[in-house]
Order: structure tokens, then C-alpha cells, then sequence
């Protein structure tokens, strides 16, 4: 991500991240290190970066983690500590990948265009060749519509491989080819993200995260916690929190529930300040606003245990060809690991089936 940043001229900065935990919590930072220690390097990685840690991470004790931020509670006895965690100009890096699309060969970027039908599509052998896809090879016919579903220009294309990538509406085109009993369902919760900006912290320039909430009726891994982030500015926010919703049946349908929901308010404040109160005991209450609001595309419901980046293969036929790829329930950091998202589904998934 930094050497794209750099080359495409992305604003970022290192920011650094802790994430801080109490006694009882202490088991999962250890494992977060663990982990760390033990990733490899993707195979297109720069030869220069290969001699150092994928990803360095270093325990600290929660002496330590106060003097990288004075104000954190004395209740915080350990932290993990991820210098290399940083922070970028999102809109700039998607307008750099954009710029990748639209100067490729072929690229090209569709707007205010919706799926309405996916096929699979089995070619006759006796088919004349094409100039796009072999005679008999297989493969989708995707038909979209442009505007108003209602009343947009349709039209249809033939696909070698369909990659789907659509976050809260993830399982619909796969749920549309599959069989009743094996139809993926969806869970969805809200969170909302409070500007902080007040007395009761001194000037933060690190990410902070607070280990997961594993009591009776705590989030455990379904969230990340309502964590300190900061912006490009300077500015603080603290969350997202995590709240369960329930859309109505056809809810893909029913745009005004979405919107209801994706408007902040303040009903949530107080429950947010309770929690960043656990790290952070000097934030008061009156310096939190409500800023906005973002649905995640939950795989398994609140008591369903953990499931998420799910990268997912199905064929039309059994000869393993013109796969339909399913990423689904991508959270948080769905943009930041895009470029390693992008590489895994090529060499990992398509290369293997002559792609």
C-alpha cells in the first residue's frame, strides 16, 4: 500500500497503532503478535521489503503503551504495538485505481448500473471462434440495466469468469443460482462513527483500538470496538459501535430503511462514551457528536460465532470452467487490503483454471 501511495502520489501517513487491552484480555493481543510473526510475504512483493517482518508488532506493557499515550486508563496492562499501521487519502487511492481501469486495456467503468439476471451459459461446439472466448468455452451472460430498473436501458454481456463483489448485496446473484436449502443468508449491523472534539485527552496522533469485549452480552469478535481513529486533519472520531438490524423482507428493495439507518444521531453517544471510557477515562461526553453512519455485511447472526472475508468458487458445470468468484462479508479493511484481495482472487483462484 505505501509504495502504491508513493508512486501514484496518495497522501498517507504512519500513524502507528496500539491496541490496549485489560488483565483479562491479555491472551488476545498474544495472539495477535503470534500471528504476525508467522505471515509471509506476497509473492509480488518487492524483493527490498523481504528481509524484514510482514507485519512487525511488538508487546509492550501498559507502562509503555502510556507513554505513547499519556491519557490511556491505568486499568490497560499490555498493548500490541503496530508502528507500520497508517492512515491514507481513501478517495485519492480509489481514484488512482480508477485511473488503473480506465487506462487498460478494455477497462472500463460502468456507473448507475444494477444486475438484474445472471446466467450460465454453455457454448455449442459448433460455435464459429470468437475473438473473446474460445468455441465451447462456457461461461455467464450477465444483463444489467442502466438508470431506473424500471424504465433503464437494458442490456446483456457474455462473461468468461464473473467475479462479484458487492458488498451488502454480496449473496444476492449467488443466492439466485443456487438451490433453496443452500442459500447463503445475510445478517447486517450499523455502526456509527462520533467526531470527538473537547477536552480530557491529550493531542493523539496513534490509532487506538481496545481489545474485544468478551463478557456476558459483549460484541467479542463481531467488532473491531469503538476505537480512536483519526483523519488526513487531525480530526478524532471514535467507533463504529455495533448495532443488529433487521431489514424487511426484500430489503435489497427498500431503499428508505437503508437511508433510515445510514443518518446519524445521538441515541448511541452514551453507550459509545461508556466504552471509550474503558481505554480513554479522561473523554467527555459533551466533546462527542454524531458524524456518520456505515452497514457491514455480517455472514453469521449475533450468536453465530465469527465468519468473515469468505472467498468463494462455484462452477456452471462440471468441467471446472467460466468460475462464478463470491466475496462476501468483507468488513473493515475491506479498502486497504484491496490490492492483496485483487492478487489472491488472480493467482489463487482464476490462474488454477486456465486464467
Amino acid at each position: 500500500m505505501y509504495e502504491r501511495c508513493d508512486k501514484h502520489n496518495v497522501s498517507y501517513r504512519k500513524t502507528g497503532k496500539l491496541v490496549v487491552v485489560h488483565e483479562d484480555q491479555r491472551a488476545y493481543i498474544e495472539s495477535l503478535h503470534t500471528k504476525a510473526t508467522k505471515l509471509p510475504w506476497p509473492k509480488h512483493s518487492t524483493h527490498a521489503f523481504q528481509s524484514k517482518p510482514v507485519l512487525p508488532t511488538e508487546l509492550i506493557t501498559g507502562e509503555k503503551a502510556r507513554e505513547l499515550v499519556p491519557d490511556l486508563s491505568r486499568k490497560i496492562v499490555a498493548a500490541l504495538w503496530s508502528p507500520e499501521t497508517g492512515i491514507l487519502d481513501s478517495h485519492a487511492f480509489m481514484e488512482s485505481l480508477e485511473k488503473d481501469i480506465m487506462d487498460s486495456e478494455g477497462g472500463e467503468l460502468v456507473f448507475d448500473t444494477s444486475v438484474v439476471r445472471v446466467d450460465a451459459y454453455k457454448r455449442s461446439n459448433q460455435v464459429a471462434d470468437s475473438p473473446d472466448m474460445d468455441a465451447g468455452e462456457d461461461g455467464w451472460v450477465v444483463q444489467t440495466i442502466t438508470g431506473d430498473v424500471r424504465a433503464g436501458e437494458g442490456d446483456a454481456m457474455l462473461v468468461r469468469n464473473l467475479i462479484v463483489s458487492c458488498g451488502l448485496s454480496g449473496p444476492f446473484i449467488l443466492n439466485s443460482l443456487l438451490p433453496e436449502q443452500s442459500r447463503i443468508p445475510m445478517y447486517y449491523a450499523r455502526g456509527t462513527y462520533a467526531s470527538f472534539n473537547g477536552h480530557g485527552i491529550y493531542p493523539i496522533s496513534r490509532l487506538i483500538y481496545p481489545g474485544p469485549n468478551l463478557g456476558a452480552g459483549g460484541d467479542a469478535f463481531h467488532s473491531l470496538g469503538t476505537h480512536l481513529t483519526i483523519d488526513m486533519e487531525g480530526k478524532i472520531r471514535f467507533g463504529p459501535d455495533l448495532e443488529w438490524i433487521s431489514p424487511p423482507d426484500g430489503g435489497e428493495e427498500e431503499p428508505d430503511f437503508w437511508r433510515k439507518h445510514l443518518v446519524p444521531n445521538d441515541l448511541r453517544l452514551e453507550e459509545m462514551h461508556r466504552a471509550v471510557m474503558d481505554y480513554l477515562p479522561g473523554v467527555k461526553l459533551g466533546g462527542m457528536r454524531p458524524d456518520y453512519v456505515g452497514i457491514r455485511p455480517k455472514l453469521v447472526p449475533p450468536e453465530g460465532g465469527f465468519q468473515d472475508f469468505v472467498f468463494r468458487t462455484d462452477f456452471p458445470n462440471e468441467n471446472r470452467r467460466g468460475p462464478l468468484i463470491s466475496l462476501l462479508g468483507f468488513e473493515s479493511p475491506g479498502l486497504t487490503a484491496s490490492l492483496a484481495i485483487a492478487e489472491y482472487v488472480v493467482d489463487n483462484m482464476l490462474r488454477g483454471y486456465g486464467r
